[in-house]
């Protein structure tokens, strides 16, 4: 069924809403071979951005290829060079001969290798002999831009949850981010890499605190979708199906899940299931109790896993507190100490369930964990 309200995937072409300016940053540092990061708390809109920025890409006429290379359920770094290599050689090879010839000649001095049997059994392109070394990693890392030269088309490599690289079992990761520092301080322009993440703490320590990847990278951050261009998109979708829904409703909305268009696409796909004609108050509530139902399982799993002085500290940020070390918040809410104050920060933000902006004050990722806990829980 065609639905201009989509929430199952990204999203391209007359769904796309808003984030011109974002395509436009991306768009234009690929096209002068720049090398790229980006994190945003999960459905913000990182995937939708690129593939729109492709998507315009192709439609004006340039070429490239995309690698895409996604470790949301990679643990080792030797899982993580298999799929990369996969990734990278598929999309413009096509044949097991030529899957071998490539390995031979550009991972060669390597202990990577094609194995035919390997392949017919689970599709993977490049395996291992050996426990991959530092110049295995450099030699497969630098792969794209060897092809790119050779073909002349330039090779884009998209690193979906990039921070999961911190948690390899077999090898340091570090091996693997400093044999790519090497790679990208060299400036070679005929690849680049897009590495996201949904991690955003785990993204700020590797590329805000360690400082991997210093100037090398370019940090493209996703603003909120103007309030207009969401309420566009949704009277205009509305309207399709001949009914219709006040502004000041479609504002509240916006208000409410700070403009993510994943949670707003749900919840107006909701609110569409349930009305034949005008949509009023009433019919947004009941799709809000939906919409919350549907992931209250997943909140109760965070607010179960919280410390009492995490959710002290939760709540103190609900009830609109900024500054926690003084010593009258620390005694309102139970916190003991300044020391523990920082320690219990530390503990919610590796939980990825606060981030705090520059002015160190805190942001709750998920909005509707927000409208859940201050609510539901806290009751406020």
């Amino acid at each position: 069924m065609d639905t201009p309200f989509v929430y199952d995937g990204y999203v391209t072409g007359k769904n796309f809403v808003g984030r011109k300016l974002e395509c436009t940053i991306l768009s234009n540092l690929l096209e002068a071979g720049e090398q790229i990061c980006m994190y945003e708390p999960p459905k913000s809109g990182k995937m939708s951005v690129i593939q729109q920025t492709l998507y315009g890409m192709r439609a004006a006429g340039k070429q490239f290829s995309v690698a895409w290379v996604n470790l949301f359920n990679v643990r080792t770094i030797y899982d993580f060079l298999k799929r990369f290599g996969t990734a990278v050689i598929k999309p413009l090879y096509s044949t097991p001969a030529e899957y071998a010839d490539v390995v031979a000649r550009y991972l060669s001095g390597t202990h990577f290798l094609f194995d035919p049997a390997r392949f017919a059994s689970h599709e993977e392109i490049v395996c291992l002999n050996w426990q991959p070394d530092a110049h295995d990693i450099e030699e497969m890392l630098r792969m794209p831009f060897r092809i790119a030269e050779d073909r002349g088309v330039p090779c884009y490599v998209v690193i979906e949850e990039f921070q999961n690289l911190m948690r390899a079992k077999d090898l340091d990761y570090e091996v693997v981010f400093h044999a790519l520092e090497r790679i990208l301080s060299e400036r070679n322009r005929a690849a680049s890499y897009i590495m996201t993440g949904s991690q955003v703490n785990a993204m700020k320590y590797i590329f805000a605190e360690k400082k991997y990847f210093y100037r090398l990278a370019e940090h493209v951050e996703l603003q909120d979708i103007e309030d207009k261009d969401i309420i566009e998109h949704i009277i205009r979708g509305f309207r399709m199906s001949g009914k219709v829904i006040e502004r000041d409703l479609v504002i509240g909305a916006c208000k409410l899940f700070r403009s993510n268009m994943w949670y707003l696409n749900h919840f107006v796909s909701i609110c569409d299931s349930m009305s034949r004609g005008f949509l009023n108050e009433g019919i947004l509530m009941e799709a809000l109790k939906i919409i919350v139902s549907v992931n209250e399982p997943r909140f109760l799993s965070i607010v179960n896993d919280l410390t009492d002085h995490q959710l002290s500290l939760m709540r103190a940020v609900v009830d609109g507190v900024v500054k926690f070390s003084a010593s009258d918040v620390i005694d309102k809410y139970g916190l003991n100490s300044s020391a523990n104050v920082r320690r219990v920060k530390d503990a919610l933000k590796k939980k990825e369930v606060l981030t705090f902006n520059d002015k160190d004050e805190p942001v709750i990722l998920d909005p509707l964990f927000e409208y859940w806990i201050t609510k539901y829980y806290f009751e406020r």
